[in-house]
């Protein structure tokens, strides 16, 4: 069976994004550095977004991310894969550039859809509102923090006011981030 996973960059001190969040800075002032190790790390780095992309089979993507990551993604995040829009304004699906496909949708059906759609792969989450949805929800199953050796400061912060139980799986993977990986407690 596969697993709703967040799989996020993350600051030290928290941050999913810096602060203010636009257009034309998509991950907010300095948030960008958060995704260096996907560009600019090691072997190490390579190798779990290696793992990252090879897991995909679908993606739960909120609204907010979606409108601000359509342009820079040009179709969907990962090419040919469905992504689901958790969203109250609904519209026809949208066909990326790349092959995808963005279905627009309730968190209910996005759970359902994209777990069909990713098969034996993995469901992976984007955006720090639909992750809290999710968890709280009672749906997420894991979460991959690719902590980046920074303090941002201010920003959306990854998880605000919610509680839950984590168990480490795995060993920490050391590169320019540190990679930890938790399966979120029944």
């Amino acid at each position: 069976m596969n697993r709703i996973v967040l799989d996020v960059s993350v600051s030290l001190d928290g941050f999913s994004a810096g602060p203010d969040v636009r257009a034309a800075e998509p991950m907010g002032d300095g948030g960008e550095r958060l995704h260096s190790w996907m560009f600019d790390g090691g072997e190490t780095d390579a190798a779990m977004r290696r793992e990252v992309d090879e897991r995909v089979g679908a993606t739960i993507i909120g609204r907010r991310t979606f409108d601000l990551g359509v342009g820079p993604w040009g179709g969907t995040p990962w090419p040919g894969v469905p992504s689901f829009v958790v969203t109250h304004r609904l519209r026809e699906d949208l066909l990326g550039d790349n092959g995808g496909t963005f279905a627009f949708v309730g968190l209910d059906e996005a759970v359902r859809r994209a777990r069909q759609a990713a098969g034996d792969k993995d469901v992976l989450v984007q955006g720090a509102d639909v992750a809290r949805q999710l968890l709280g929800a009672g749906v997420l199953d894991e979460l991959h923090l690719h902590v980046a050796p920074f303090l941002l400061g201010a920003g959306t912060p990854l998880f605000d006011g919610e509680r839950a139980e984590l168990v480490p799986e795995g060993t920490p993977v050391r590169g320019m981030a540190t990679h930890l990986r938790y399966r979120v407690a029944a």
